[in-house]
């Protein structure tokens, strides 16, 4: 999302150099990916995008393995990370792992895009999750299903999985969904996969307060991805009052 800045709006917080907030509101996000990492593409995984929710332009990624036809497949969601602000399927550090779970898993890879704060408050992202897995549900029910999933998904073996941000949707669709996911049916989710959950507290943990300064996810990003969603609806609630 990119606004009209005032002449004078200065940068409260970023986040990796591609999300930017200003004093006046605005926001300004960079089309490249924080991963300057070639994608591995050896033709050996397919892969196409699907919109699964038009309401809010959401799309998801399909993969599987080059030549499936005739095998049943085990579905695998991937919810990629970000501290719910930054991150998307098409990042090439997303794809890289998903062509990996693919190739050594064998199984069809389902990686979906959710509504990013602080332009979208939460529960927005974990929604966005329910409405993924929904998707699925009807192609599992439906009968015409997507030309990718007919024949070859298996809808009785369905694992959700995620990374950071992604980790806590998953931990969330797992207590909305309850044991074998009744509500899903034909569909069935088989387990859940939490790759480093990103939760907070209000007391600090050993690995947040002792962990290397030079990590990926420190202290340091991880308050300040924290303050960016509560910098926007602080100046959202300061904009509300004053034009009301």
């Amino acid at each position: 999302m990119s606004a009209t800045l005032d002449s004078e709006a200065t940068v409260v917080d970023e986040c990796r150099g591609v999300l930017h907030v200003y004093s006046d509101g605005s926001i300004v996000r960079s089309s490249r990916p924080s991963f300057n990492v070639p994608v591995n593409d050896d033709g050996t995984v397919l892969w196409k995008d699907v919109v699964f929710d038009p309401a809010h332009d959401l799309q998801l990624r399909l993969y599987k393995p080059a030549g499936s036809a005739g095998s049943k497949l085990p579905i695998f969601f991937y919810f990629h990370g970000g501290g719910f602000c930054i991150g998307s399927r098409t990042w090439p550090n997303c794809q890289n792992y998903c062509f990996r779970l693919v190739s050594q898993l064998r199984v069809i890879v389902v990686a979906p895009d959710y509504r990013l704060a602080p332009e979208n408050r939460l529960p927005a992202a974990i929604d966005d999750g329910f409405t993924a897995v929904k998707w699925l549900q009807t192609q599992a029910a439906g009968n015409e299903p997507d030309p990718w999933l007919n024949n070859v998904a298996d809808f009785s073996r369905v694992f959700i999985s995620g990374d950071s941000a992604g980790g806590n949707i998953a931990h969330h669709l797992a207590a909305r969904l309850g044991f074998r996911s009744p509500e899903l049916a034909p569909v069935r989710v088989r387990g859940y996969v939490l790759l480093a959950p990103f939760f907070g507290g209000t007391v600090r943990t050993k690995l947040e307060a002792e962990g290397p300064k030079d990590a990926f996810l420190n202290l340091e990003l991880i308050d300040r991805l924290v303050n960016l969603i509560i910098h926007f609806c602080i100046m959202c609630f300061l904009m509300v009052q004053l034009l009301g």
